[in-house]
């Protein structure tokens, strides 16, 4: 049986496969990521979607070798939030995760670092939407202790800690805490996974914290709300 070594090896690309800018140091390649994604988000969000084709037979078998997405989106597991369609992106642009309020954990951890480390992703996403109901189920089970059966238990126990932090720093609307919670979200990457840090400092991968909007289908930056 091979190594876990010998298969990562095998699963990851060859470097030649992996576009120039993704190799080296490319400051503005990350901005240029998170531009192509907020153009398309704005496409989708008028009904003027372009990547109809990109997702059709030809596209899937150009794909059959190898798939080389320019970004990797950790997101909520929630049906309203279709990652490749409301970015309007085709096959094999994205590299997605989800979980119920994009928890992190260590199989969402390796998915990121595979990402940046084997894909060269240009850059990682984390996106939170407004009515959150796992930011709620957290934030309910801090007013009133109440906490759920199951493995949801688990979860809430991952979401509750920066809920606190987040009241603690005045923010009491669950949307502000969904803000907060992305942004968290970014910084715990960040020091969690000296893969995404290294790459983020020395070779320009982009990190966002975003949200989506429900209403409107629009994607922003989680600006102006910042973990502590």
């Amino acid at each position: 049986m091979p190594s876990i070594r010998n298969m990562l090896n095998l699963a990851r690309p060859r470097t030649g496969d992996i576009p120039a800018q993704r190799q080296a140091q490319v400051p503005d390649r990350g901005d240029a990521a998170w531009q192509r994604l907020e153009e398309g988000n704005r496409r989708w969000a008028v009904g003027h979607s372009s990547a109809e084709a990109a997702r059709g037979p030809e596209r899937r078998a150009a794909l059959v070798d190898g798939q080389h997405p320019f970004a990797m989106v950790l997101g909520c597991a929630d049906s309203r939030l279709p990652t490749e369609i409301l970015f309007d992106q085709g096959l094999g642009d994205l590299f997605v995760v989800r979980t119920a309020g994009h928890a992190l954990d260590e199989a969402v951890l390796g998915s990121i670092e595979y990402a940046v480390a084997a894909l060269g992703v240009d850059l990682v996403v984390v996106l939170g939407h407004q009515s959150c109901g796992a930011i709620k189920a957290a934030a309910h089970t801090l007013d009133d202790g109440t906490v759920p059966d199951g493995h949801i238990r688990g979860l809430v126990e991952r979401l509750a800690p920066d809920m606190a932090r987040g009241r603690q720093a005045g923010i009491t609307e669950l949307d502000d805490l969904s803000r907060w919670h992305a942004s968290a979200t970014v910084d715990l990457l960040r020091q969690r996974s000296n893969i995404v840090r290294d790459a983020s400092e020395a070779k320009g991968l982009g990190l966002v914290a975003a949200t989506y909007e429900l209403g409107t289908g629009l994607v922003k930056r989680a600006e102006g709300i910042k973990p502590a």
